[in-house]
């Protein structure tokens, strides 16, 4: 099959279109077809080299898989050949007290396909029967894979974790990501008012066709006043942050007296600076979110399904060129989700 893979930690450089063996299956495996696989900023991270994530090398990187059922392991009842499916993207062991108590992004020993194992950048991947759910009806397979790892996320962000309220007001950072997109029709959905953010007019101009309430330049405009403003200097009651130290302190500023800052991500750095005197005299809390629960996902895809949420594409590459959707994704060139195609 082709595939594209990464012998050494690095940037884009380093991935290689080339010849590799077939993922081999067994016993609740199953060996899909990849039709499309979406990218994620995982994928960089994952390229790059961290600590978090020890993968074996060659790997091949890739989360949110869609495709047909080619084959199936020993012991596999749950689809059938033909069938169309995408990948919850995490690993879980359905054993554990998180696993039973339905927190199965808490598990131990919770990974996420494509970074933990080989994924979706292949003709074929290996993935386990239990991960493969039906595609929605009205989903061509590049929708269904631009969803499930940014929508689930930011549903777990903004409903489980944030508690986002229908009236309240959220600032979501970078609205022309694949997350920023998701966090933003979450939470039209929802009820709430959005300020969003981008670096590019025409993006805000997207933002704004999908809902969005307020739309702030911030690369021409101080982010943190015009919140003041539009707030009449109350602030957010949530800021849905996956950037990290570019926009921590903006973020942190922009809370209203009790308010709740929540974040999945660090594409900036790992770092940020911390006020503890502003965090406790403003009573703000912060919190962690990382992806979500089987439960969240099939929640996610119910309301896909109905076309309450709409997993936006903002381009599409064949598997050959997966080196410059990356760097279109590191240079922010893109309003929403980009897919490769076997």
């Amino acid at each position: 099959m082709k595939a594209v893979l990464f012998y050494e930690h690095g940037g884009p450089e380093k991935l290689v279109f080339e010849d590799a063996a077939e993922p081999k299956i067994g016993e609740g495996q199953v060996l899909i077809q990849v039709k499309a696989c979406a990218l994620n900023h995982l994928d960089i991270w994952v390229r790059q080299g961290i600590p978090a994530y020890k993968i074996a090398l060659p790997h091949i990187s890739g989360s949110d898989i869609a495709g047909v059922v080619h084959a199936t392991g020993p012991g596999v009842t749950s689809v059938v050949l033909g069938q169309r499916v995408f990948v919850a993207p995490g690993l879980s062991c359905w054993n554990c007290e998180a696993c039973l108590s339905g927190r199965d992004n808490q598990c131990a020993t919770y990974r996420v396909i494509g970074a933990a194992t080989d994924g979706g950048y292949a003709e074929y991947a290996a993935v386990p029967a239990i991960n493969c759910i039906p595609i929605p009806e009205r989903l061509s397979f590049e929708e269904a894979a631009a969803f499930p790892l940014v929508y689930l996320t930011s549903w777990h962000m903004l409903i489980s974790r944030a508690r986002l309220a229908p009236g309240e007001t959220v600032l979501v950072h970078g609205v022309s990501s694949g997350i920023g997109s998701a966090a933003l029709q979450i939470a039209k959905l929802i009820g709430a008012t959005t300020i969003v953010t981008a670096s590019q007019d025409e993006n805000l101009a997207k933002a704004q066709r999908l809902g969005a309430d307020v739309m702030i330049n911030y690369a021409s405009t101080d982010v943190t006043k015009r919140v003041r403003e539009v707030t009449n200097g109350r602030g957010v009651d949530v800021v849905f942050e996956h950037i990290g130290p570019a926009t921590w302190e903006q973020s942190i500023q922009s809370l209203v007296k009790g308010g709740r800052l929540v974040t999945c991500g660090a594409t900036t750095g790992p770092q940020v600076p911390l006020d503890l005197r502003y965090l406790f005299s403003k009573e703000i809390t912060v919190m962690g979110s990382y992806l979500g629960t089987r439960a969240e996902l099939s929640a996610v895809a119910r309301l896909v399904g109905q076309g309450k949420l709409s997993p936006i594409i903002g381009g599409t590459f064949p598997l050959r060129e997966a080196r410059l959707a990356q760097e279109r994704m590191l240079q922010r060139q893109l309003f929403g989700k980009l897919v490769l195609k076997p």
